[in-house]
């Protein structure tokens, strides 16, 4: 491993910021927890990037065991985009691909980075270059269940529609896929990142979302390449319905301390100004049922300052307490 395992677009946000991180749970292998922990999942986030170099953030499904590992620096994934799916076509051999098992009825999370080394009509294989797990903060717990997928034509999107604005000030998570500046070449890459909060925590005005940024592991890995290649793609999610929102848009970050006084919680805000999105009815083979928030989400704040209890956000029987620890440097999840 090189002496940081960040490159310096992160290096450069985490001094923004005001915060370092030793990336001491950072490897360039897969722990057996890890490799693992990828075949219990029925489900996995990846960002790729598309024939311009945007980053596009999507879902892949399966039955549990379709993600698997060979060995600890290779994983495979037995399962494609769907021909729909606008993140389809950049899937290629030897192209990045950034990789997040999330299992929201656990919180459990880890990552896996590095490039396409083979690909099939079954699916592909990831030479591994990175792979991290992080904690729990701000996921909300959810019961995944397989339902038939009745996917349509997307709509594509040049702007915002209702419903569009809707999911988003409705959600209380989604998916950023961001990558870094070429020039860096294998201490970079592309990622794909969870984002959480209560419901109203990205705030939608016309075509520009503002999202608070909480704390978290201080590594800064989408923020840096963020601040290096402000091309972003964000995914939503209806958890009921299965319908996707994939966005495209640039991103401007604002490391002033104004947001610790609009939104509770947060350390600063960036902006994501859409340039265009699809949005995939019933596009997905799985549906969700809630469980509760994060405690950790419970302590954060809105727009417009209102914030709900926890007795009207969450069940009777919260995870409390899990999430508290600070997530930096955080082991293996």
């Amino acid at each position: 491993m090189n002496a940081t395992p960040f490159h310096p677009d992160e290096l450069a946000a985490q001094a923004l910021a005001g915060q370092t991180a030793k990336g001491l749970g950072i490897r360039n292998f897969m722990p057996d927890q890890h490799r693992s922990f990828f075949e219990l999942l029925p489900y996995l986030f990846v960002a790729i990037t598309d024939a311009n170099g945007w980053p596009l953030a999507t879902m892949l499904t399966g039955q549990a065991g379709f993600v698997h590992s060979l060995d600890p620096v290779t994983l495979r994934v037995d399962a494609l985009p769907a021909a729909l799916d606008p993140a389809a076509a950049a899937f290629a051999r030897s192209r990045e691909i950034a990789i997040l098992g999330l299992d929201l009825s656990t919180r459990r999370r880890n990552r896996a980075n590095g490039h396409i080394v083979d690909l099939d009509a079954g699916g592909f294989t990831v030479a591994v270059r990175q792979s991290f797990g992080n904690c729990a903060k701000y996921i909300q717990r959810r019961e995944a269940h397989h339902a038939p997928s009745a996917p349509v034509l997307p709509d594509r999107l040049t702007n915002l529609d209702t419903a569009a604005r809707a999911l988003i000030a409705s959600a209380d998570t989604f998916l950023v896929a961001s990558r870094s500046r070429a020039e860096f070449g294998a201490a970079g890459g592309i990622d794909v990142s969870h984002r959480g909060g209560r419901p109203g925590f990205v705030q939608v005005q016309g075509d520009i979302l503002t999202i608070p940024d909480y704390p978290g592991n201080r590594y800064y890995n989408t923020l840096g390449n963020l601040l290096g290649d402000p091309r972003g793609s964000l995914l939503f999610i209806d958890f009921e319905t299965g319908d996707l929102l994939q966005l495209q848009g640039m991103v401007t970050i604002d490391w002033s301390s104004q947001a610790t006084s609009l939104v509770h919680g947060a350390e600063r805000l960036w902006r994501f100004d859409v340039v265009g999105g699809w949005w995939r009815r019933a596009a997905s083979a799985l549906r969700w049922s809630f469980l509760d928030y994060s405690p950790v989400t419970l302590s954060t704040g809105t727009w417009n300052g209102m914030a709900a209890s926890p007795a009207t956000l969450a069940p009777d029987h919260m995870n409390e307490g899990v999430g508290e620890r600070s997530c930096a440097d955080a082991p293996a999840g």
